[in-house]
């Protein structure tokens, strides 16, 4: 931390901007581990305090359980957070949730995922705003995109990347036959302004639109929504939920720098293909979870055989448990990869 005030005490700091604003991140998030640190410090000496009260006071015993609980969990959160070792890991995310083949479950099936990840950001203290939502025909959603923004989200995410499975008894049939739906989830960290994305002009075609929406008084009259094509490399991006055409064009512009960065990635990891085939598939595409409603209820994560008969806590966002078992099971085949490299 010191080294850090001393930096941006520097008469030059801001000279170089990009420079500037990384230090001033680093500095956050160390002020927020040393507070952290200290906090429970803090409670653990509250907690020997109130155990001696306890042995006389019973209001001592609850206040003693409540802290001991808060500090469980934060300590676990921490713990978590340890995890991380990507080099974008600290990043924003940007989720797409698209259905696959099954029509209108399929289209429904999208939407509950959109909703599960809601309330999982809205459950951990994370900020998101909706992008770009188009609307099923009859029931669900045809695509979505929102970005989740908040220290790691990108972190946390990326254990959701891959198709995920869903078997039910439909509710759109007569019969109410049993369905299986698919759907897949695509996570992509958001870019910061100083990495350098070159996006040519003539490598763009950009389409507008008219917002789809609800209807009513407030409709959307106006080509607002903006569509922005990558030719060289086929990618599609588009956003209608902003107030304007500009800020549209801003936020799908935005949404390109991450796509096409997430396209260079893997280009690099291509040259390492032989370590990371002994990893964890979790490739976009790969079949990472199942949500079975009928015969019986259980939601299970392939990849880590970690499973749960509480469906509808996990469809409310409640899927931390899954979230940290594929990050710890994931830290570990990666020490283990290194261990076989060395």
């Amino acid at each position: 931390m010191a080294k850090l005030e001393e930096q941006a005490a520097a008469p030059d700091f801001w000279n170089d901007q990009a420079r500037a604003q990384k230090i001033l991140q680093q500095r956050r998030r160390l002020e927020a581990s040393i507070e952290k640190s200290e906090r429970f410090d803090r409670m653990l000496g509250d907690i020997e305090v109130l155990f001696e009260f306890a042995l006389d006071d019973e209001t001592s015993i609850e206040e003693l359980l409540k802290t001991i609980n808060t500090l469980s969990k934060e300590v676990e959160e921490a713990e978590t957070e340890m995890l991380f070792t990507g080099a974008q890991d600290a990043a924003n995310a940007i989720v797409d949730i698209n259905p696959g083949a099954g029509g209108t479950d399929a289209q429904d099936w999208a939407e509950m995922l959109l909703r599960m990840y809601l309330r999982w950001a809205e459950r951990n203290g994370f900020k998101t705003e909706l992008i770009d939502q188009q609307p099923g025909k009859e029931a669900g959603i045809k695509s979505a995109t929102f970005t989740v923004t908040g220290d790691y989200a990108y972190g946390y995410l990326k254990s959701e990347i891959g198709v995920h499975r869903l078997v039910r008894q439909s509710p759109f049939n007569a019969g109410q036959s049993r369905e299986t739906s698919f759907a897949s989830v695509s996570v992509v960290p958001e870019i910061e302004d100083n990495i350098e994305i070159d996006i040519q002009e003539k490598d763009l075609r950009i389409d507008t639109y008219r917002s789809s929406g609800a209807g009513g008084q407030h409709i959307n009259v106006t080509d607002s929504a903006v569509r922005i094509t990558h030719l060289p490399t086929g990618v599609v991006v588009s956003c209608q939920n902003q107030r304007s055409q500009h800020q549209n064009r801003d936020m799908a512009f935005k949404i390109l720098r991450a796509r096409l960065y997430e396209l260079e990635m893997k280009k690099r990891k291509e040259e390492i293909a032989k370590i990371e085939a002994a990893k964890m598939d979790i490739s976009f595409g790969s079949q990472i979870r199942n949500y079975v409603l009928h015969p019986y209820r259980l939601v299970k994560d392939t990849r880590t055989k970690l499973e749960t008969s509480d469906v509808d806590s996990v469809l409310d966002g409640d899927i931390d448990l899954f979230i940290k078992d594929f990050l710890i099971k994931s830290s570990r085949q990666q020490l283990s990869t290194s261990s076989l490299e060395d």
